[in-house]
């Protein structure tokens, strides 16, 4: 018996080397069956901690804090006295005298290149009239300061890269692949929160391809990981350490902090522009058409397989389309060999090719496909993306425009607004009290006779004012409030 228990004891001495020389090895015991399930969960924790202390140590270093001042100038009445008072009357505009105020902000960016480009947000660094960008965790010497340069700006996507002059090579991040990110992933934004550089924070993926009515370019990357105000500009980035979008918003429900929600832009969205920014201006493909989503309606109507791509609505006079014999009615399924699924894709498919280029575009004209070749123009600046959608999908809910069939079954005119058709639960209309059936009639007191009308009114919003909409409900009218989401 004494025999036998020694002999135990050494075999469990013997295993209990093996298992910890294996481990310290890379070898995964697990594979094998050799660790138990806790031993097993207990493991990949801390390779999932590992992952992330890897994640910050490495990429934090180029991630940057960003201060910014802007001088404005307003004038206020001078201070009178009897000479000047004589003076006034002859000259009124000496009545005011100018006054500068400075207005700052923060914000944080990331190195794209070691010769000191640095990718943040446009609203971050935009009218800024000096740009102060800094290093380091603020403790000790690993504190540096640089002027920064901003080399070009582009508000319809929100980014904008600037530059400093340094007098070494400096850390820059690792870019990733957004087109293949998933939702339920691990991410991690690093930025510089209320002025505290450099903080980490850890979430998933929460949805892809969000629309927030921030631009014609939505689609941004939802996120649970931590953004607060100060994040603007600073990366996203995935379980291996590559950046796969900008931080951008958040969504505040009224607290002015975070609640869970924030909003990335996807870095292939930025790559995709980034030798245009390099040269000082973004120069976009354009088409030249009024577009608006595919209905089940339409889709009988256009004898199309599906509902979906961007029925054209308009085409404008001396445009590339007008030019190749794009036409009223037809609609666009594919361009330049990628799928148009909604309206909304077009813009940003034609926006990402480069001006002068040839492309094939597919459509359906009387339910028969067709193949138009033709050449992009260069989309002007003061050009406005023109997406006239009989559905509106945004902030959690569903609207469409009042069909006969709607306007009769709601006994209401045609011409009288929209109908809420579906709410998302936990939305933002959720949230403000709509409901199914709901017809909205005014925004912000403006008049709603459409979907045109309802996206070019909410279009006008600024980040994080509320949206006030008139809304009829059971032949009863009741005002609601749609808190927007705020860029941080």
């Amino acid at each position: 018996m004494k025999y036998n228990a020694i002999k135990i004891n050494l075999l469990t001495i013997v295993v209990t080397v093996f298992v910890i020389t294996m481990s310290l090895s890379g070898f995964d015991l697990n594979t094998y069956g050799i660790l138990g399930p806790a031993e097993a969960e207990a493991k990949n924790t801390l390779e999932l901690e590992n992952a992330f202390v890897k994640i910050a140590k490495e990429q934090a270093p180029a991630v940057v804090s960003i201060s910014t001042k802007q001088r404005i100038k307003s004038r206020v009445r001078a201070p009178k006295d009897l000479m000047r008072d004589f003076f006034e009357r002859r000259s009124p505009e000496s009545r005011q005298m100018p006054r500068e105020r400075i207005r700052r902000s923060l914000g944080s960016g990331f190195v794209v290149e070691s010769e000191g480009y640095i990718l943040t947000n446009s609203h971050v660094v935009n009218k800024a009239d000096e740009i102060i960008v800094t290093f380091g965790s603020g403790r000790g010497s690993d504190r540096e300061e640089y002027e920064a340069k901003l080399i070009a700006s582009d508000p319809k996507t929100d980014i904008a890269l600037i530059k400093i002059k340094a007098n070494k090579d400096l850390p820059k991040v690792k870019l990733g692949d957004s087109d293949n990110m998933r939702v339920g992933q691990w991410v991690m934004a690093i930025g510089n929160p209320f002025n505290f550089p450099q903080t980490v924070t850890v979430g998933v993926i929460s949805a892809k391809h969000r629309i927030i009515g921030a631009g014609p370019y939505d689609n941004f990357i939802q996120t649970d990981a931590a953004i607060n105000s100060g994040n603007s500009g600073g990366p996203l980035i995935d379980i291996n350490g590559n950046v796969i979008g900008i931080n951008t918003a958040i969504f505040t429900g009224g607290t002015q902090g975070n609640i869970g929600i924030g909003f990335a832009i996807p870095i292939n969205t930025a790559m995709d522009i980034y030798s245009d920014l390099k040269k000082g201006k973004v120069k976009r493909g354009w088409l030249g058409v009024g577009i608006q989503q595919v209905t089940k309606e339409l889709e009988k109507a256009l004898k199309l397989p599906k509902a979906a791509g961007a029925l054209v609505g308009e085409v404008f006079k001396g445009s590339p389309a007008k030019k190749a014999g794009v036409m009223r009615g037809d609609v666009i399924v594919e361009f330049n060999k990628e799928e148009v699924s909604e309206a909304g894709d077009l813009p940003r498919i034609v926006a990402a090719v480069s001006p002068g280029s040839v492309v094939v575009v597919k459509i359906i004209r009387e339910g028969r496909e067709k193949l138009i070749r033709l050449k992009l123009g260069e989309m002007p600046d003061d050009t406005e993306i023109i997406i006239n959608p009989s559905q509106f999908e945004g902030f959690g809910m569903i609207v469409e425009n009042l069909t006969d069939q709607l306007a009769k079954q709601l006994d209401v005119r045609q011409d009288e607004g929209v109908v809420v058709t579906s709410v998302k639960q936990g939305g933002l209309a959720a949230a403000a009290g709509f409901r199914a059936g709901d017809i909205i009639t005014e925004v912000n007191q403006k008049r709603i006779k459409n979907i045109d009308s309802l996206s070019r009114q909410t279009g006008k919003v600024k980040p994080g004012e509320p949206i006030l909409m008139l809304v009829q409900r059971d032949k009863r009218n009741m005002f609601l409030v749609i808190k927007a989401t705020e860029k941080k």
